[in-house]
């Protein structure tokens, strides 16, 4: 039972944490051919804190991680990609959610990897 006091508190203290630094921003990932990827204009920004999505807080499907994410905004779909490189569509994830959370726009990169290697990764 403490578990799970704990495990819901944490929950709660991660999503209000997120929802706090959600309100800040960064800066263009995709699923497909390193060709689609030159030729689309998309938005990047990080998101260090764990991202919480309908009271879940959302781990990659390939490595498990669950903070650190690149959030990309392309084509009205928002992906995610995590510190291992691991992308995944976000489908409970639109443009006015990106576009909530993320700031000005500070830079402009020519390539998708030239973004990603601003940002870290």
């Amino acid at each position: 039972m403490l578990g799970r006091r704990r495990m819901a508190r944490q929950h709660r203290e991660a999503w209000q944490l997120t929802e706090a630094l959600s309100a800040t921003h960064v800066e263009p990932p995709l699923d497909a051919a390193a060709q689609a990827r030159g030729q689309v204009a998309g938005l990047m920004m990080p998101h260090p804190q764990p991202l919480v999505i309908d009271q879940q807080v959302l781990a990659c499907g390939g490595c498990g991680a669950y903070r650190n994410w690149i959030v990309i905004n392309i084509r009205d779909a928002v992906w995610l990609r995590c510190p291992s490189g691991h992308e995944q569509h976000e489908a409970r994830l639109d443009t006015a959610w990106y576009g909530q959370r993320s700031g000005p726009i500070t830079q402009q990169h020519d390539s998708y990897e030239d973004g990603l290697r601003h940002l870290g990764h």
